[in-house]
């Protein structure tokens, strides 16, 4: 498994944010049964960075908390199955890992969310990654149904690895 994290702020997050991302994205691809070891690089940077990021993919020129730029064209989200159909498209083929997608996560939004939401920065933190790696799986949350089994999924996940609200 090849988890990437690459840390571009200025500034540091005073957690463990390396054990924090590592142990999220594990659980979630355990709690979807992904039957592949898989490649997912993270990138924790600033609100600055994340704005550009922002408007360079998806043309709005504001921060947000966290970008997952997924791999895999899913036919239903967490349904490994068809991968295997186009493996050079995405299987890195000198490791055989499996290409999920990249997350991007601005730290000043950790900072900033659990304030608000009265919780740690280790949780804040792991519920973006969770929700991103979610993304990198073929979830969404464009309708109410499909926002509600994401909800759902973080919630599980983040209570099984002690992240509780």
């Amino acid at each position: 498994m090849t988890i990437q994290v690459e840390y571009e702020a200025n500034r540091r997050l005073s957690i463990s944010y390396e054990e924090i991302v590592r142990e999220i994205v594990l659980a979630v691809l355990e709690y979807e049964a992904c039957p592949y070891e898989a490649e997912v690089n993270v990138l924790l940077t600033d609100n600055e960075a994340i704005q550009e990021i922002n408007r360079d993919n998806r043309q709005v020129d504001a921060p947000t908390d966290v970008l997952s730029f997924p791999m895999i064209d899913f036919e239903k989200e967490g349904d490994f199955g068809h991968v295997e159909e186009c493996a050079e498209e995405y299987f890195n083929l000198e490791t055989g890992e499996l290409l999920l997608g990249d997350i991007v996560v601005s730290i000043d939004k950790v900072e900033e969310q659990a304030e608000k939401y009265g919780h740690s920065k280790e949780r804040e933190l792991a519920f973006l990654i969770a929700h991103s790696v979610l993304h990198l799986c073929g979830y969404d949350h464009m309708e109410e149904q499909e926002r509600n089994v994401m909800e759902e999924k973080q919630r599980e996940i983040l209570d099984w690895k002690g992240y509780s609200r």
